[in-house]
């Protein structure tokens, strides 16, 4: 299996990384940024998509570039690098996600061609109070109203759902007599009966309550039929790459954390000598590293797997348990390791270990996952290690 990147794949890395190194050279700017609303550099937002990168995923006849799981995977790590608070998984991954998998081709054409362009901020209204990491809708109502639908009910928190221009929103399907079952709608951000109230979460990125009231939406990739299908699957597929992508903006969060660490460690002077004259700081900030590598390996590996057509929810699952671990791992150690600076709003290390934690709870966290994993541990094949024959 080969983990190394080809030319094409570098240099799109080394692109991304020099327009958001650009972007946010110091922590001072990111938090200038953050500041204000809508939380985003929106200028930097339009060179993303002067690069084609906002429809990166997406096929060329919808307006996109046609490239995979890797390339969203290099982009989203160099965005954790800088913590670049432009929603592109929110956007791209989840939102473009969805309406790539399940959209007809005119909500395509016209939502995956905005968001590609960068005219169109779209994001996933799913997470509902009360409701804990399902792929499927609990609490809002979609009721079919002649040709059309309207929903009811609460859904937050909605990443950048205050400033979105179109939300895709999980609603349950409220039909007489009808097991329940998951829908997916497009609602305008101008629409009737649609309140959203945001606000700023601890990682300076925002959120937003979003309450409908027979708020008017449009089925996304409504089939005509008197049954409206279950789309559970395809949420818990977008959410699973949505995960894997999380993951890789973490890994370039922690590789920043890990090396402003290893940075102080060798400038920073304590009874004469640096501190990594300490061998017991020397082999914590080794930990950091083993930990920063399984976490990479197991990451790209996730998303070879969906490259590949496999099983991209378990894949997910693997990868964010392996990130969870490693994100608090590196966050914990290199705020101990810097020492008290480490949590003042004027460094850089506690701002990435907020970020790590923000990721780690988005959709899942690690405990979360670990659960899902041993309630399938009867299902895997057995490997007898004796029994292996040798090369």
């Amino acid at each position: 299996m080969n983990f190394d990147y080809d030319s094409e794949q570098n240099d799109l890395r080394e692109a991304v990384r020099g327009l958001l190194a650009r972007a946010y050279a110091d922590s001072e700017q990111r938090r200038a940024v953050v500041g204000a609303d809508p939380g985003y550099d929106e200028k930097t937002w339009a060179r993303l998509a002067e690069m084609g990168l906002l429809g990166l995923p997406f096929a060329e006849e919808d307006g996109g570039m046609g490239a995979g799981p890797i390339e969203v995977a290099i982009v989203a790590e160099e965005i954790g690098r800088v913590l670049a608070p432009e929603p592109f998984i929110e956007t791209v991954v989840l939102a473009g996600g969805l309406v790539a998998a399940v959209g007809t081709a005119e909500q395509k054409g016209e939502i995956l061609a905005g968001i590609s362009e960068g005219t169109t901020l779209a994001v996933f209204a799913h997470a509902e109070p009360r409701a804990r990491w399902t792929p499927s809708a609990e609490a809002v109502t979609a009721t079919q109203r002649g040709d059309g639908w309207t929903l009811t009910g609460v859904k937050e928190p909605v990443p950048s759902g205050a400033r979105a221009d179109v939300l895709v929103v999980s609603a349950v399907l409220a039909e007489d007599g009808a097991p329940a079952r998951t829908g997916l709608f497009l609602v305008q951000g101008d629409a009737t009966g649609l309140t959203r109230t945001g606000y700023r979460t601890h990682d300076g990125t925002r959120a937003a309550n979003v309450r409908f009231d027979g708020t008017p939406a449009q089925q996304l990739g409504g089939n005509g039929s008197p049954t409206h299908p279950d789309r559970t699957a395809a949420v818990e597929r977008a959410l699973a790459e949505a995960r894997i992508a999380y993951g890789h903006e973490a890994i370039g969060a922690m590789d920043t954390a890990l090396r402003t660490t290893a940075e102080y460690l060798k400038t920073r002077k304590q009874f004469g000598v640096t501190l990594n004259k300490f061998q017991a700081l020397t082999f914590r900030a080794a930990d950091m590293y083993v930990s920063l590598e399984l976490a990479r390996s197991t990451a790209l590996w996730a998303s070879m797997v969906t490259d590949a057509g496999g099983d991209v929810v378990s894949a997910a699952e693997r990868a964010r348990l392996q990130v969870s671990r490693a994100g608090r791992h590196i966050g914990k150690e290199a705020i101990q390791l810097h020492g008290g600076i480490g949590v003042t709003a004027e460094y850089s290390v506690g701002h990435y270990t907020s970020r790590l934690t923000a990721i780690d709870h988005v959709l899942g966290d690690g405990d979360w996952a670990l659960g899902r994993l041993a309630a399938k541990v009867d299902s895997y094949e057995t490997v007898d290690p004796l029994g292996a024959p040798y090369a």
